[in-house]
C-alpha cells in the first residue's frame, strides 16, 4: 500500500512541486514537499522518507549535492532525479545511480521509478 510510503519532493519551482504533489497523492503516496535541498536536510523527516524526488538544478545545494550529502551522512534513501539537462551530464557526475528522468516525463515513468526504488532492499 503506497500510503505507507512518504515521498519527499524537492524542487525550487512551486508549480512543479504542486504538480508532483497532486500526482503522487493521486497514486496513494504520502507527500512531503520542500523548496530546497537545505530545507529537506534540516527537516526532522529526512530519514523517514521512503524515496526522494529532486530537481537537479536548484539554487544553493543542487540535487546532486543533496545526493552526495545524504550518502556522506550514511542516508541510503533512494533518490530520483528530474532534470531539464542531459541525462548523460548527470550520469557522468553520479555514475550508475538511481533513476534520472528528463523533463517532461510521463507519469508512468515516475511511478515505475518510485515503485522500483521503494521495493529495493
Amino acid at each position: 500500500m503506497n500510503s505507507e510510503h512518504a515521498i519527499a519532493i524537492i524542487d525550487d519551482s512551486s508549480s512543479v512541486r504542486r504538480a508532483l504533489e497532486s500526482l503522487l497523492r493521486s497514486l496513494g503516496f504520502v507527500v512531503l514537499s520542500f523548496e530546497s535541498a537545505e530545507a529537506f536536510l534540516t527537516s526532522p523527516v529526512v530519514r523517514e522518507t521512503s524515496c526522494v524526488v529532486t530537481d537537479v538544478e536548484m539554487p544553493g545545494l543542487t540535487g546532486i549535492d543533496l545526493y552526495e550529502r545524504m550518502r556522506s551522512d550514511k542516508n541510503q534513501t533512494p533518490v530520483i532525479f528530474i532534470t531539464a539537462n542531459s541525462e548523460e551530464k548527470v550520469r557522468a557526475r553520479l555514475g550508475s545511480t538511481p533513476c534520472i528522468l528528463n523533463k517532461p516525463f510521463e507519469v508512468d515513468e515516475l511511478a515505475a521509478c518510485i515503485n522500483q526504488a521503494i521495493a529495493a532492499p
